[in-house]
């Protein structure tokens, strides 16, 4: 059995080195405001249906724009989070069962997924169906600003 799943990496956060606080709280900086309104838009043909986020804030802000058009909450799951094993993101994508949910998170667990070869830049997107031995990347998402 296959899913449809669209994972996103989160918008522009600023440069880490310049953050001097919890990395977990940084936040987009204004572009990455524009990118999380631009997936509003060019997520909108893929029927996404619910929204799962890195609790990192970063993360949760790039989608927060969709939820609410969407009308669901960000449900945030430690499963997105930087540095998480692989084992661990396939387990939360084996929960998933039907609609089309989008998942937020960081550019690490992108590779970590899809390899270095189908990579994302920030607030940018890929379609994967799912199946029970992994992911199949599918249709790439560009970056997109309102």
């Amino acid at each position: 059995m296959s899913n449809q799943v669209v994972l996103v990496r989160h918008a522009s956060a600023g440069n880490r080195k310049r953050w001097s606080g919890d990395d977990r709280l940084r936040p987009l900086d204004e572009r990455g405001r524009r990118q999380a309104h631009g997936l509003v838009a060019a997520l909108e043909p893929f029927g996404v249906d619910r929204v799962y986020s890195s609790p990192y804030l970063r993360c949760v802000q790039t989608v927060e724009p969709l939820a609410a058009a969407l009308g669901v909450e960000v449900e945030e799951r430690e499963e997105l989070a930087e540095g998480v094993a692989r084992d661990a993101v396939l387990s939360l994508l084996d929960e998933l069962d039907g609609g089309t949910p989008a998942l937020c998170t960081h550019g690490d667990v992108v590779e970590l997924l899809l390899g270095p070869a189908h990579l994302l830049g920030k607030g940018a997107a890929r379609i994967l169906e799912t199946t029970g031995s992994g992911v199949v990347p599918g249709q790439h998402i560009p970056t997109s600003e309102a």
